[in-house]
């Protein structure tokens, strides 16, 4: 993409750096059409082609015209009670019900959050303290208590499709004093974790969004016919840009089923039956899919990968154009990027992809210590500059703290400020990037950005725990997991029950696999908590329960031992010893049972997609996501493993 791009090194060189080139890179000016609104877009498809598809889930087809006539709609049940410039809290699943909302709200120049289907109560609680929600949008059966209790109206939102809400309520509760409304000219809100305990909400313009469509539409060609995935969890800032690509271009969104990111095998057979053609996928998705056989009856031409460090690049069976995607929200969704094309010669280059370099309209330099323009082939800082950044955050203490005046050399006509994104990179002679790792002890699991200190406050809600470390050691393949360390007050708490307590304020991504019981935290020599020592020990398997089947002392797997099968495995199955052995390798946790339910024992959506990988690499059978979450615990599953590997030798 260097043709987009404007190397400051030989347009402008900068003083600063004589002996070599300035870490910095500009992106190609933004077109005229970025000026275009990306709700007039919208509404521009709808004159233009109104019986043309604009979402399909399986049979069901609703049109532009559908959507915009149910837009319309919800708009006149909302008239009077939201207005422009109101923040709305959407708890609802990828489905039409979804995409008509997010329409409504433009259309009322109200601002849009998603929170996705079940964000846990006492999130919400912490969202609702802070941000001035005015209403929260969702199924009532799954809305906080303080909602449910509030007044609400029935909303007459789509109730079909494979993640539909049968029944979907607009709920009005007074917000708490103090509470911050959305910054004025916001077009949406998403929430990045917070390192105070508590989330952030991250405000972006329409323009930025524009600029970033732009982009998307012109890299991917996505135009009328094509299908674009609404594959990405609604609560993550990447399905904004996916649901408004398609609906900009005059293209289709196929809402994925829940159950196809759990399992590779399950994606590419969504994507191959939907005859999706563009998709954004999470990498701890992605990669999987790229280490299998790629199908060859695909339809897809495009996949943009992003949400966390990419190891390996595509395969030359791969006929899709892979984008390894960065970008923080508060850049709005995508930054830089590489694009790994079936033709490419180095599309088989064992090496890691980098991260690229600025799409249209973004500016990356990179500082040194001191905060001064690093020279290229040294490390530092990533700083973000130009018309991709968001507003801010809606706390304008945190935004003055992150959001900055540029470094000197910098053209302020360019960039007026710069968002200090705390990772560490390296610029090569080219321009492109190499992501080097965090700054900070902030981690990215499954494709979400999860600050340690987040999951820590969440634990310590608990009266039970006296003070708790999270860390996140990675595995030999590169993958990071949430291992948290706790110190008790007098009664010890249950690891089980801790994680089923903090579900109530995480993602699920930010759920620990792992709790462990200790007496006390390693110091250095500062007398601070040694978290490279916490570090070592989570990467080193928890120390077996015992023969009663408690757990051991000083520390615990995600399991307590409570339940009636214990950590023992006599007389089991070899399915059931095969499974076992599976979760306890997944999970750390040498004293889960077979008694155990997979999720209540710290299994998450990545673990299961290991989980199913692993039973196919050892069993040659392949069981399907709703198969594992289905049961009601892992003898169960093991059930299902036997029928299905009796079945494969009936047939052989």
């Amino acid at each position: 993409m260097t043709d987009l791009l404007t190397d400051t090194a030989t347009a402008s060189p900068l003083t600063s750096a004589p002996a070599a080139a300035p870490s910095v890179m500009h992106g190609r000016p933004l077109p005229a059409s970025a000026t275009t609104g990306v709700f007039a877009r919208y509404e521009e498809w709808v004159r233009r082609s109104p019986e043309a598809p604009a979402v399909i889930d399986g049979t069901r087809t609703w049109s532009y015209r559908e959507l915009d006539a149910a837009a319309d709609e919800t708009v006149r049940a909302l008239d009077g009670r939201v207005r422009a410039g109101d923040l709305v809290g959407v708890c609802l699943d990828r489905s039409a019900g979804l995409v008509v909302t997010a329409v409504a709200l433009a259309r009322m120049r109200a601002v849009y959050l998603p929170l996705g289907p079940r964000p846990g109560e006492r999130r919400i609680q912490a969202v609702t303290e802070d941000v001035e929600v005015t209403c929260l949008i969702g199924d009532p059966a799954v809305l906080p208590e303080r909602h449910q209790a509030a007044e609400r109206i029935t909303l007459p939102l789509p109730g079909e499709g494979t993640n539909a809400a049968p029944t979907t309520v607009a709920a009005f509760a007074p917000p708490a004093a103090g509470a911050r409304p959305a910054l004025p000219e916001s077009f949406y809100a998403v929430l990045t974790s917070g390192s105070t305990g508590r989330p952030k909400a991250v405000a972006v313009a329409e323009p930025a969004l524009s600029a970033l469509l732009d982009w998307y539409r012109a890299e991917t060609g996505l135009a009328p016919g094509d299908r674009q995935s609404l594959l990405i969890g609604a609560a993550f800032d990447p399905h904004v840009m996916e649901l408004w690509a398609g609906l900009t271009s005059g293209a289709a969104l196929v809402p994925a089923p829940d159950a196809v990111r759990w399992d590779p095998a399950e994606l590419t057979s969504w994507w191959r039956d939907a005859a999706v053609t563009v998709s954004v996928a999470a990498t701890p998705m992605a990669e999987p899919v790229l280490n299998r056989p790629w199908p060859q009856d695909l339809s897809l031409r495009h996949l943009v990968v992003g949400g966390d460090r990419m190891r390996r690049r595509p395969g030359a069976d791969v006929t899709a154009t892979v984008h390894n995607a960065y970008g923080p929200a508060e850049a709005t969704v995508v930054t830089t990027t590489h694009a790994m094309r079936p033709d490419d010669g180095g599309v088989r280059d064992e090496t890691p992809p980098s991260i690229g370099t600025p799409i249209p309209g973004a500016t990356v330099l990179v500082t040194d210590d001191e905060g001064r323009i690093a020279p290229r082939g040294a490390a530092g800082e990533l700083c973000i500059g130009g018309e991709c950044l968001a507003l801010g955050y809606l706390d304008p203490e945190l935004t003055s703290r992150r959001f900055t005046a540029p470094p000197a050399g910098i053209d302020p006509e360019v960039t007026r400020r710069v968002y200090r994104t705390g990772d560490r990179v390296r610029m090569l002679d080219d321009g492109t990037l190499e992501f080097l790792g965090r700054l900070d002890d902030q981690v990215k699991i499954s494709g979400v950005r999860i600050e340690p200190a987040e999951v820590e406050a969440a634990l310590e809600q608990d009266p039970s725990v006296r003070s708790a470390v999270v860390t996140a050691p990675r595995s030999a393949d590169g993958n990071a997991r949430l291992v948290a360390f706790v110190v008790a007050t007098d009664a010890a708490p249950a690891p089980h029950a801790l994680l089923s307590a903090v579900r109530a304020w995480l993602p699920e991504q930010a759920v620990p696999s792992a709790v462990r019981i200790v007496d006390a935290f390693p110091l250095d020599a500062n007398g601070k908590v040694d978290r490279t020592a916490l570090l070592r020990t989570a990467a080193e398997p928890a120390r077996p329960a015992d023969s009663s089947g408690n757990d051991g002392p000083g520390e615990s797997g995600s399991h307590d031992g409570g339940s009636h099968d214990g950590g023992s495995d006599d007389g089991a199955t070899d399915s059931e010893r095969l499974v076992l052995r599976l979760v306890r390798d997944l999970l750390d946790s040498p004293g889960a049972g077979l008694g155990d339910d997979f999720a209540a024992a710290g299994g998450t959506s990545l673990v299961a997609s290991r989980l199913l990988a692993a039973i196919e690499k050892e069993t040659g059978v392949r069981l399907r996501a709703p198969e594992l979450l289905r049961q009601p615990d892992l003898r169960a599953v093991a059930a299902v493993l036997d029928k299905r590997r009796a079945a494969t030798t009936a047939v052989v």
